[in-house]
């Protein structure tokens, strides 16, 4: 199952690149002015972000965060009340040749009243020397259910033209918040799970890691196992926010560039500003070997300050492609789809700077 680029490279139809390479060492290039997907673009749904993407079969493939409308603020702004109310999510699949023009496919899940569906990504994962389309998102209850957001694996299946949705069993720690989880293969093709659990203790949001065998194994967990890992949580943190942030979460599954992790994650700033920022990864343990000092990628245009929440840039899908660059799909201001390129080498010779 080879997922990287067969087709001609992406050509921009307006680059945008606001910051100057003096500004950071590594700057992503904006592919056009305007969303790739824009809020409203589908019959039935307001705000279409937060989306991941693979490329396959001659074909980028991107799943995205869609809200039903009907959809409206919630006048009551007190601590633990929703920003919005009827806020439910489903999973959208689009298809491009280009990587910028997107076609509607379909829903390719509904959630359940009350619900939400929130920010998939997806990556091709090796277990029991078989390949697996895996898609992971958060699943959020319903309010009055009182349980919290948790993680969910699922397998996706490829067949004429278009992919389909397997079971979504919910991993980790029992009633522990749970989200921007994703999945690569380590040396020896064992699993690494990047996740953020959160519980009170952590004033701030950060980054952990699990190492497992197969997929079997992460779907088989244990409360005792949990409890375990939950007792030593601090040990398992890779990335925590630096001094000024209020945390750090995954953005797209790493990406294996030259046979080395480049891993994509996004980090919430004083002034909850999100930006994009870069890791190199241990092939081996799956810890972190270096970390570009600046940001890659953060709001700029109107359509990324300003939306449902404002100063937004949500990185979710990063895909290498055959002219060497690293495409990439994000979210802005949790409404619209745009779309980013990278130079593979400059990233790797930033981050080994």
């Amino acid at each position: 199952m080879d997922t990287r680029s067969i087709l001609a490279p992406v050509q921009s139809r307006s680059p945008v690149q606001r910051l100057r390479p003096r500004d950071r060492a590594v700057v992503a290039t904006r592919l056009s002015e305007r969303p790739v997907i824009a809020a409203g673009s589908i019959s039935g749904y307001g705000p279409i972000f937060n989306a991941g993407v693979i490329i396959h079969d001659g074909r980028y493939h991107l799943f995205a965060r869609a809200v039903r409308d009907g959809y409206r603020p919630n006048p009551r702004t007190g601590p633990g009340e929703p920003r919005f109310l009827d806020y439910v999510s489903d999973l959208l699949s689009f298809t491009s040749r280009d990587g910028l023009d997107y076609r509607f496919q379909k829903v390719l899940h509904r959630s359940e009243p009350g619900a939400i569906f929130e920010d998939p990504r997806v990556q091709t994962v090796t277990s029991g020397g078989e390949p697996h389309f895996l898609l992971s998102y958060t699943n959020v209850p319903a309010r009055e259910t009182g349980k919290t957001w948790r993680a969910a694996i699922c397998e996706l299946h490829y067949g004429e033209g278009e992919f389909t949705i397997g079971p979504d069993p919910i991993i980790g720690p029992d009633g522990v918040p749970n989200k921007d989880v994703v999945l690569c293969n380590l040396e020896g093709g064992r699993i690494a799970l990047i996740q953020r659990l959160e519980q009170n203790i952590w004033p701030q949001q950060s980054i952990q890691l699990a190492i497992f065998d197969t997929l079997d194994d992460i779907w088989a967990t244990t409360p005792e196992f949990w409890q375990h890992y939950m007792d030593t949580l601090a040990d398992q943190i890779i990335i925590a926010p630096r001094p000024g942030s209020n945390g750090v979460g995954a953005g797209a599954p790493p990406l294996l560039v030259e046979g080395e992790l480049v891993f994509f994650y996004h980090e919430r700033d004083g002034k909850n500003i999100y930006t994009t920022r870069v890791a190199l990864l241990d092939e081996r343990s799956g810890r972190v070997k270096a970390l570009l000092p600046e940001p890659i990628l953060g709001p700029e245009l109107a359509w990324e300050l300003h939306g449902d929440v404002d100063n937004v840039i949500f990185v979710q899908g990063a895909q290498l492609c055959s002219n060497g660059t690293i495409y990439l799909t994000y979210g802005a201001a949790d409404r619209h789809v745009g779309a980013a390129s990278l130079d593979a080498n400059a990233v790797l010779a930033a981050l080994h700077g």
